[in-house]
């Protein structure tokens, strides 16, 4: 064999070995970069809470098998607060880490046919996902407006929506289950117009809608489980096309009212219509998890089951049941009392978040943003997630600071609540939502509001305005400087 044959023999193996170990590395950073971009599973369940699964409260009388279970794979949040106590507020901070009352929603929730309330060009959670390589889907309730109009029109396209802000694909219902008009809708078009006049449902506990429009064929006990088939559709469909990760937000339309548990579930608890609402929240959360279990899409997959404010619960209830949906937490959904927006709040990312573990550290929904950008090593700019906070550290049990200095929540009417550690101040007197009194004045010389110690008197029964006016004062301008600067995280 000649020198020249040799050698080219030898260069052409060199060649060779090295274009088979660059493919390798390549095909390692492919590997190693997907590893390092989690799918994401969001669960939004809608009024479910702090008391209803059996892991936060001992007496539940809703078995909650499936999230019992969810909860010993991963860590469970003790100390977990909505941005507001209503629904409409609350999805507006998840998806863009901003609270609402910075939007042009200063209070309360939208209606079927409002406008949209995010702002055009706003960074929102799928729209950072999907910059990052993200597959963006969303399934259910969106309740943050359709269209630009002052009203809806649903028979034309639905810009600006969902896929304006960020998502691939989006499946839902416009709003709440009682909100009229009753329909499916799919990206910017409605599946099926609402031409049927419906005169709406208002029977004992819980049996609710308001009267209007409805399609055809929607009928209000099929909602919960179509919009699982569609969540569990969309996994399938992933799963097709692994090299590219994906979000998931399923936002359930449920426990809220109507409470319509499918037969199936009726008697299944203790608690009357929406404990078994309940129940069947559970089981269909049980089907997405199961869905990603069967598919081998458990290992590298984050997913969060939380709720967007507290129960609608009341007094009434409470007697009849010996149910206790938001625990012993005072007051209910849209109150500013803890009952209002403390609510269970739980993760699951294997060889990533501790098994079987608890976190009793304060935060908010309004921390996604922020959580996922730390995850991707993404960093937020100024005007995006302006009151976002990474909860990474807390979620990994890494030595830190508090992940939050203060939050702050907001009441069905507006009323603000500031928390700061122990202490808790509510800028009025009253519930500022659906307990009564909703609002109380001041009589002259009197406390103007409420201060609670919570770790003291978690119940909120001993009002130390009057007591601790140096605490009151140093919380009120707090307050005022994160209303006034536009962000609290920076």
């Amino acid at each position: 064999m000649s020198t020249d044959l040799l050698s080219r023999r030898t260069f052409c193996a060199q060649a060779g070995a090295a274009a088979w170990m660059l493919g390798a590395q390549s095909l390692l950073h492919a590997i190693t970069a997907q590893a390092a971009k989690p799918n994401v599973v969001y669960i939004l369940a809608d009024d479910l809470g702090w008391g209803d699964f059996d892991v936060y409260n001992a007496h539940s009388a809703v078995p909650t098998p499936h999230c019992n279970a969810f909860a010993q794979q991963g860590m469970r949040f003790t100390d977990m607060h909505a941005s507001s106590a209503v629904c409409t507020p609350s999805r507006y901070s998840i998806l863009t880490g901003r609270y609402s009352w910075r939007s042009r929603l200063k209070k309360g929730v939208l209606q079927g046919d409002s406008p949209n309330l995010i702002e055009p060009g706003r960074m929102t959670v799928p729209s950072m996902l999907k910059d990052a390589g993200y597959y963006t889907a969303g399934v259910g309730k969106w309740h943050l407006g359709l269209g630009d109009a002052e009203k809806t029109d649903f028979t034309k396209p639905l810009i600006p929506g969902p896929v304006s802000h960020g998502f691939d694909y989006y499946f839902g219902i416009p709003a709440s289950l009682d909100m009229a008009p009753y329909l499916y809708f799919e990206n910017d078009h409605v599946v099926e117009q609402p031409t049927v006049p419906d005169p709406g449902a208002n029977t004992p506990h819980g049996y609710f809608w308001r009267a209007g429009l409805r399609a055809a064929h929607f009928e209000f006990p099929q909602v919960l489980p179509t919009l699982t088939d569609k969540a569990v559709a969309i996994l399938e469909e992933r799963a097709q096309h692994r090299q590219q990760p994906f979000f998931l937000y399923f936002a359930m339309p449920a426990p809220h009212t109507p409470w319509v548990p499918l037969p199936e579930y009726r008697g299944k608890s203790g608690a009357g219509l929406y404990g078994d609402y309940v129940v069947e929240v559970d089981a269909m959360i049980g089907r997405v998890l199961d869905t990603l279990h069967s598919l081998g899409m458990d290992s590298n997959t984050l997913v969060i089951v939380t709720s967007d404010n507290g129960a609608w619960w009341n007094e009434e209830d409470m007697a009849r049941y010996p149910h206790r949906a938001n625990a012993g937490w005072r007051g209910e959904k849209a109150d500013i009392w803890e009952a209002g927006h403390r609510i269970p709040f739980m993760a699951r990312w294997p060889g990533h978040i501790p098994a079987n573990t608890v976190c009793n550290e304060t935060g908010s929904l309004t921390d996604l943003m922020a959580t996922l950008a730390a995850i991707l090593h993404r960093t937020l700019p100024p005007n995006a997630g302006e009151d976002s906070f990474n909860l990474l550290p807390a979620l990994q049990r890494e030595p830190h600071k508090p992940i939050h200095k203060d939050t702050i929540e907001l009441s069905n009417d507006g009323m603000f609540s500031i928390r700061e550690g122990d202490w808790k101040l509510e800028l009025g007197l009253g519930s500022g939502g659906f307990t009564e009194p909703e609002h109380v004045d001041p009589v002259p010389g009197g406390v103007q509001g409420q201060l609670y110690n919570l770790t003291a008197d978690p119940h909120e029964l001993y009002n130390l305005w009057a007591a601790r006016p140096e605490i009151v004062a140093r919380l009120t301008r707090l307050l005022e400087q994160y209303r006034q600067s536009g962000h609290s995280r920076y």
